[in-house]
């Protein structure tokens, strides 16, 4: 599951036939200036400039401006890529063109255990407050809603009678999106009607699809947002780019200010290697994993990533004992990936701790331990040693 942040969601809507405000998405206060020569609603229209991140509750926290003149628009825009909100700095704004309504509406779709969930009601920034006035229809797997059903929705809502079939209509758009486009969930708050002609317009998105459906949507040409409260890094989307197109998997997310870097072998271990680090009182780098055999190549391209973490102490490699992936295959990845780190000097002072087990990990781990012999400083461990164990070896940089 990946989130979509406002710009792109919009544009699925869109796509969809939804209707949506005109908008653009910026880097620098300053590229309002070129755009408004080109887009002329930009210069004639009152703007809505909003902070496009993967942040809650965007207005009461002052990153939602409303009814300005594009100077004014520029300034705020300037005013919010100066802010840091607990470290995470603003990087991106959306401008879009403001919608004159008087009403307001909330419409989602979200995936259930038994297919999906249409939820419609009354809208705003403080929906969670009044949700006994949002109404929800179940949509089982394999079946679609039909118009008398979300009709019939709109009006146990509350919602108008004049607004029940646009309405409606709306609802069956925003489930085909969600249903074509490998959605998880699809939120929209507010749904207005736009009061020179009486349009429904989707002034705000919240938006979730399934990461691993990439390959199926050739024009999905956005980026995810992080779910961690800040953008990704070029390291963290350079592997999510790699992970899209390989068999198997590769993950990263880096920790700022950790000790103990990770480059396990699936994510069990990943998880069980976080928590036994932080029990002994270190503090991680990075998440990350590698399984289901994926290229060498691509776990080569990982382990640099985790070799070029700030301040790291020690590397903990492997895991388990592997059923199917090949132990040497994806070691070679990793060797290869410790070697060019070495060259360009980022593992001085750097202890490499190694265990696995599985298919050709005779071969695999003593190609580990001939990197002593180039001056890795590396303890390299087979199936027989627990992980726990490695984990205090490690920790304490002492070997059995």
């Amino acid at each position: 599951m990946a989130k979509v942040l406002e710009g792109p969601g919009m544009a699925l809507l869109s796509k969809w036939g939804m209707t949506v405000p005109r908008n653009v998405v910026i880097t620098e206060a300053d590229h309002l200036d070129r755009l408004a020569a080109v887009n002329v609603w930009l210069r004639e229209s009152r703007l809505v400039v909003k902070a496009h991140e993967a942040i809650g509750s965007r207005m009461k926290l002052g990153l939602v401006k409303v009814g300005l003149r594009l100077s004014e628009a520029k300034s705020a825009a300037s005013e919010m890529f100066a802010r840091n909100l607990d470290g995470m700095p603003i990087a991106q704004v959306i401008v879009s063109e403001e919608i004159p309504h008087r009403e307001e509406y909330y419409l989602a779709v979200q995936s259930t255990r038994d297919g999906a969930e249409l939820l419609m009601g009354a809208g705003g920034i403080d929906v969670e407050a009044h949700w006994d006035r949002v109404g929800a229809i179940a949509i089982p797997t394999g079946s679609e809603p039909l118009g008398d059903q979300v009709e019939n929705l709109a009006k146990e809502a509350g919602i108008p009678r004049p607004r029940i079939e646009k309405i409606a209509d709306f609802a069956l758009k925003l489930y085909q999106c969600y249903s074509q486009e490998d959605a998880t969930y699809i939120e929209i708050n507010p749904l207005v009607l736009r009061e020179f002609d009486g349009e429904f317009v989707a002034l705000d998105a919240v938006t979730m699809v399934d990461a691993d459906a990439r390959f199926r949507h050739p024009d999905w040409n956005f980026t995810y947002a992080s779910e961690f409260g800040r953008p990704y890094t070029q390291a963290e989307r350079a592997i999510m780019e790699i992970d899209s197109r390989i068999k198997g998997s590769v993950k990263f997310i880096e920790i700022p200010g950790g000790d103990t870097a990770l480059l396990p072998a699936g994510g069990g271990a990943s998880v069980y290697y976080a928590d036994a680090v932080l029990a002994m009182g270190g503090k991680i780098a990075n998440y990350a994993e590698y399984s289901g055999d994926p290229p060498d190549w691509a776990v080569e391209a990982l382990t640099e990533r985790v070799c070029s973490l700030k301040g790291i102490q020690r590397i903990i490699v492997g895991g388990a004992i592997a059923n199917f992936t090949n132990v040497k295959k994806t070691f070679s990845g990793i060797i290869a990936g410790f070697r060019k780190a070495k060259q360009e000097g980022k593992l001085d002072g750097v202890q490499i701790w190694v265990r696995r087990g599985g298919p050709y990990e005779q071969e695999g781990l003593a190609a580990m331990k001939a990197l002593e012999e180039e001056g890795f400083d590396i303890h390299v461990y087979d199936r027989y040693t627990p992980l726990t164990d490695i984990v205090e070896y490690a920790m304490k940089g002492v070997s059995a």
